[in-house]
Formats: structure tokens, C-alpha cells, sequence
């Protein structure tokens, strides 16, 4: 009788904690996508602008140092490492994901095959690091817009002036060959607990 008790006061204890745990994901997932996400749009108006006002050439420079300027800000005001990361990275010292990363930005292009919508796609969970820190691991999918076409696109669709420029700037480049509505790669932030 007793033993039949301490059973059910554990599996009642592990409930009520399996219960928090998921409550406290559900939170850490709108909380980091409200503070983290809203940088997306800004990146993306940027990009327009600087295409429609000077061209794809001259729309590098808001890819390779606007972006990032907003990016580190955003890590100055939280706390958090967030970045952007791609498969098929531009510039493999900053885009280049980890494992954790590797694996769900798979998983993206695994749901948009079956019919996802990209923009839709974040993933978020709780891990415990190698050194037993845990952090909180978010991403949020960054669809192919027309707008990230004039330099992502097929290859041999690009420009020359434009294949020359992203040869100096990026020399590793391996981003394009994209189309409308593919996963391009993803925002992605470690929240230290």
C-alpha cells in the first residue's frame, strides 16, 4: 500500500514538472520570439531600399554590415548570441550553424517540401550544453523573398558587375542558386538560464 502510494505521489510529482517545464517553454518561445523577431522586418526594409535605391551592388553593404549592426545591437540590449545562419552560407565566419542549428534549419526545408509556409517555421527548446549550462535555443525560418532573388538567385542569372562584387566581398560564398519561398536560412538565438 505504501509502495502503490509513493508510485503515485512520483508520477504526480513528474507530471506537475513535466507540466512547468512546458509552460516555461511556451513562455521562453514568446517571449524570445517578441523581443528577437521584430529585427527581421528592419533587415528586410533595409534590403529593399537599398536595392530600389541603389541597386544590388550597392545593397552588399546593408547585407554585410546593416544586418549585423542590428543584429549585435539587439545582442547588446539582451544578452543573447543571435545571428543569422544558412545551410548555404554567404559568410561562413558568421553564418555558419552549429549542430543544434544543422538540424532544424534540415528540418525547415524537410516542412516546406511537404507543403510549409517558411515564414510560418520557428522551432524553440530548452538544451543543456557539454559544461551543464542550460540555454534557451530558438530559430525562426528566413523565407526567399523577391527581394533576396537579386542576389541569391541562380547564379548564372546574376549580373557580372554583381558576381564580381559578392567575389570581393565574400569570397567563400556559397548563397545562391535560391528561389521564391525556399528556406534562405534562419534568425537563431542561444538565451542563456
Amino acid at each position: 500500500m505504501k509502495t502503490a502510494a509513493a508510485v503515485i505521489v512520483a508520477l504526480s510529482l513528474a507530471a506537475v514538472a513535466h507540466a512547468a517545464r512546458a509552460q516555461d517553454a511556451a513562455s521562453l518561445l514568446a517571449d524570445t520570439r517578441k523581443t528577437a523577431v521584430p529585427v527581421l522586418p528592419k533587415v528586410v526594409q533595409a534590403m529593399q531600399t537599398a536595392v530600389q535605391e541603389q541597386g544590388p551592388v550597392g545593397a552588399i553593404p546593408v547585407c554585410k554590415e546593416k544586418a549585423p549592426q542590428l543584429l549585435q545591437e539587439m545582442r547588446q540590449q539582451t544578452g543573447w548570441n543571435i545571428r543569422r545562419v544558412s545551410l548555404k552560407t554567404r559568410n561562413p565566419a558568421t553564418g555558419t550553424p552549429d549542430a543544434w542549428e544543422v538540424r532544424q534549419l534540415a528540418d525547415f526545408n524537410i516542412q516546406v517540401a511537404n507543403g510549409a509556409k517558411p515564414e510560418q517555421l520557428e522551432v524553440g527548446e530548452i538544451v543543456i550544453a557539454a559544461d551543464g549550462k542550460r540555454s534557451y535555443r530558438y530559430m525562426k525560418a528566413l523565407p526567399v523573398a523577391e527581394v533576396c532573388l537579386s542576389c541569391h538567385g541562380p547564379a548564372d542569372s546574376l549580373p557580372a558587375d554583381l558576381k564580381a562584387a559578392l567575389a570581393r566581398d565574400y569570397p567563400q560564398d556559397h548563397a545562391t542558386g535560391y528561389s521564391a519561398g525556399q528556406v534562405r536560412g534562419a534568425l537563431t538565438v542561444i538565451r542563456p538560464l
